[in-house]
């Protein structure tokens, strides 16, 4: 599931998912993300930080609530610090800043698969 307010981001990120997994949903904001993580259970989401209604750290902290064994990818343009260690202290796997090319998503994707399988 690709969780974020730019429908650019969430066309870019889908691309490079679809080679890998069959399904590939999207939300664009964390309350939307939320309904569809308690209806479709996702093995794998990208979340955005920055978003209206309910934010990525929030959505992180209630999603690790619903379906603890997801894999949670932070995709954020954001450079603070505190809020990306709150969003890994709330359950994210692994953290890639924007902009960033389709071969550091896979990378990305592949290593908090790895982290989360070996715990």
């Amino acid at each position: 599931m690709i969780v974020d307010d730019s429908l650019i981001i969430r066309n870019k990120i889908s691309r490079s998912l679809l080679v890998k997994f069959s399904k590939v949903s999207r939300a664009e904001n964390g309350e939307q993300a939320l309904k569809m993580v308690r209806a479709e259970k996702p093995d794998v989401v990208t979340m955005d930080l920055t978003m209206p209604k309910v934010g990525g750290v929030e959505a992180i902290k209630k999603m690790m609530e619903i379906e603890p064994t997801i894999h949670i990818l932070v995709v954020s343009a954001l450079a603070d610090k505190a809020t990306a260690i709150k969003a890994l202290t709330y359950g994210a796997n692994g953290f890639l800043c924007k902009p960033f090319t389709d071969v550091e998503l896979n990378e990305a994707i592949e290593q908090i698969l790895k982290i989360k399988l070996s715990s």
